[in-house]
């Protein structure tokens, strides 16, 4: 599941785009032959919301959850595409086995700097952290779907992410207009925010690549964050 549509747009630019609406809220799908990606914003619950958006409406066959995430292990570098066995979410420990790639992910409900990521990656055996494709799983399961995830590095494991938690708002959404503002205003941080910004379109070529020379199912369910 990828959460902003920056982390697909290469793959979806020439898709046809539509707004629909599903249970109360306005969700943009991306369309191209038997194949549809939906941008469902950051966090648990709006990942938990475009999977149940477009479960009810396309009724797909899988359930594929993309986008960012953190590496945990240290060889993982930016860019590199991470498709897992196994995904876990932390909150609760449940597991979801995908049934292809190889290694672990772990769901996390905040952005998680270096610390966090040492002890997600000791706790869990993982190699990877984001933060929706356990509810993206969750939601696959209980409609008796097919699951899986393919995810991107877009943050290496010693990178201090910048505080990006205000920024998000309650339906998922990220205020890139904000959050540039703030940034321009310190100049101490503009080093991390430039490195940020071309680590994500790094990561985003790389994982548009992958997905286009890859053959996917059907229906991909897209939301992000690490």
């Amino acid at each position: 599941m990828a959460a902003l549509e920056r982390e697909i747009s290469p793959l979806v630019r020439n898709w046809t785009a539509s707004d629909r609406e599903y249970s109360g809220r306005n969700f943009r799908f991306f369309e191209f032959e038997q194949r549809v990606a939906v941008c469902g914003g950051i966090g648990p619950e709006a990942a938990r919301r475009a999977t149940e958006a477009v479960i009810s409406l396309y009724k797909p066959s899988f359930v594929l959850s993309v986008g960012f995430a953190g590496a945990l292990d240290g060889s993982l570098q930016v860019g590199r595409v991470f498709e897992p066995c196994l995904v876990i979410d932390a909150s609760d420990g449940s597991r979801t086995a995908t049934g292809v790639g190889s290694g672990v992910l772990v769901s996390f409900g905040s952005v998680a700097g270096p610390e966090q990521k040492a002890r997600l990656a000791n706790s869990y055996q993982a190699q990877a952290v984001d933060m929706e494709a356990a509810s993206v799983a969750k939601a696959a399961e209980a409609h008796g779907l097919r699951f899986g995830a393919v995810k991107v590095v877009s943050d290496d494991a010693g990178f201090e992410m910048p505080s990006l938690e205000r920024f998000v708002g309650s339906d998922g959404s990220f205020a890139s207009g904000r959050f540039a503002l703030h940034a321009a205003l310190r100049p101490w941080t503009w080093g991390v925010v430039i490195r940020l910004a071309r680590n994500s379109a790094k990561a985003a070529r790389q994982l548009c690549d992958y997905l286009q020379k890859h053959e996917v199912p059907a229906t991909v369910s897209v939301r992000s964050g690490s």
